[in-house]
């Protein structure tokens, strides 16, 4: 009688196995079904780098980025204060057709020099830096 149970029960195992896994093996999925799958995980994988993003729009420093358009390089100078009443001076010096960035300025306003190899001043002047932003120093046409 034993026996006839075990059986039963390894017979009953098998068929429930099979009910289970049977409708994996009748449905076969295709490549435009794998494909739009796949999307979704890329998309909600988007999703979630997507929201790590800071949401205040109140920047307390911001990107100054001079690009020279000269024939020759340039000396950029800049001087300021922060909200603290701090001194803030930056120098660089910009190849010709180049570009380069100064990376969390406090905003404010700055008085600026842009300084040729031979120490003549090309330009001068106050700006208030107030977002990010791009200067391009090329020739008055």
């Amino acid at each position: 009688m034993k026996s006839n149970i075990q059986t039963i029960t390894l017979r009953s195992k098998k068929y429930i196995i099979q009910l289970l896994l049977f409708p994996l093996f009748s449905f076969s999925q295709s490549n435009f079904e794998k494909t739009v799958q796949a999307g979704g995980v890329i998309i909600n994988g988007l999703s979630f780098l997507k929201g790590n993003k800071p949401t205040s729009t109140d920047k307390t420093v911001i990107l100054l980025c001079i690009k020279n358009k000269l024939s020759e390089k340039i000396a950029f100078n800049i001087k300021g204060k922060d909200k603290e009443d701090n001194e803030i001076k930056k120098d660089m010096v910009i190849q010709n057709d180049g570009k380069e960035c100064f990376f969390e300025l406090p905003k404010g306003i700055y008085t600026y020099e842009v300084v040729l190899p031979n120490k003549e001043i090309f330009k001068k002047g106050e700006y208030k830096f107030d977002d990010d932003i791009t200067i391009t120093i090329k020739k008055d046409e």
